[in-house]
């Protein structure tokens, strides 16, 4: 699969300016973003990149703040040596490491977690992803059934397995991160999750004590109830992908129709990630 990435330069006032353009681009299919000097990069994959949807998508932002950006088409050989380059380990607390395959491990940490770097989404180096990490590690995992709803990279799903979790089922619509969570999973000597290809329509016919689900807002609502149906009695869901601000009290109103109620939350310059309990 190719890929396109756009190298945005911004000049800002409020470092949760940037965060807009970035949330605003998640929202049109945008599955992986860097942050560099003066800016971030965003990468789509190439057949769902549309550069007049993504104009008009960042139109309302050009009288907040000033930025521009470069596109640039990256063939598939490519893009593991973008990654490669770019990929530096990363800690959650002193118990979690996350580094890549050609990094020496660190023995000190509870937790180590290997991620290939390909073009799946999903490497901890994003706040969503690190808070998803630090809100599992508050949590107790031990012996529980969890899904993984746009799994990405499989970090999560990983993670869960790494605390206890008797079964964990791993699922995205995308079949690069479908292949990416399987061979994770290998690395990680993880052998009690399931991957699977789709988006809701996916989920089994079964019950969950716990749901994990770090996607974007729109997907979140459109998927509430099916997750809702998904999560057994008592049962936790942590979403991520959104701000705290206007996203937050909607994700809430939403859940709330099913049954779900907020617990807490972790923000991250304004993203969030936050707990329910159904």
């Amino acid at each position: 699969m190719n890929y396109y990435e756009l190298l945005f330069t911004t000049i800002t006032t409020e470092d949760y300016q940037q965060d807009l353009l970035i949330n605003a681009l998640g929202e049109v299919g945008f599955d992986t973003f860097e942050e560099v000097d003066l800016g971030f990069k965003a990468y789509i994959p190439a057949d769902d990149f549309n550069e007049e949807l993504v104009r008009e998508t960042l139109l309302p932002y050009r009288d907040l703040f000033t930025f521009s950006y470069e596109v640039t088409l990256i063939p598939q050989k490519n893009w593991n040596e973008v990654w490669e380059s770019n990929f530096e380990p990363i800690t959650i607390g002193d118990q979690v490491f996350v580094r890549a395959t050609f990094h020496e491990p660190r023995p000190e940490f509870k937790y180590e977690i290997v991620i290939d770097p390909k073009m799946a989404f999903g490497t901890g180096h994003h706040q969503t992803t690190a808070m998803m990490l630090q809100l599992m590690l508050e949590n107790d995992f031990a012996g529980k059934e969890v899904l993984d709803m746009g799994c990405g990279t499989g970090i999560l799903a990983i993670m869960a397995a790494k605390l206890g979790a008797g079964r964990v089922v791993a699922i995205d619509y995308d079949p690069v991160c479908y292949d990416s969570t399987i061979e994770n999973a290998q690395l990680n000597h993880i052998d009690n999750i399931t991957a699977l290809c789709g988006s809701k329509e996916a989920i089994p016919d079964e019950q969950y004590d716990v749901i994990l689900a770090n996607i974007n807002r729109n997907i979140l609502i459109d998927q509430m109830s099916r997750y809702a149906e998904a999560l057994k009695p008592d049962g936790e869901i942590y979403f991520s992908g959104f701000y705290e601000t206007p996203d937050l009290d909607i994700i809430t109103d939403e859940a709330r129709k099913y049954g779900l109620k907020y617990i807490i939350h972790k923000k991250d310059k304004e993203w969030v990630a936050a707990k329910f309990i159904k």
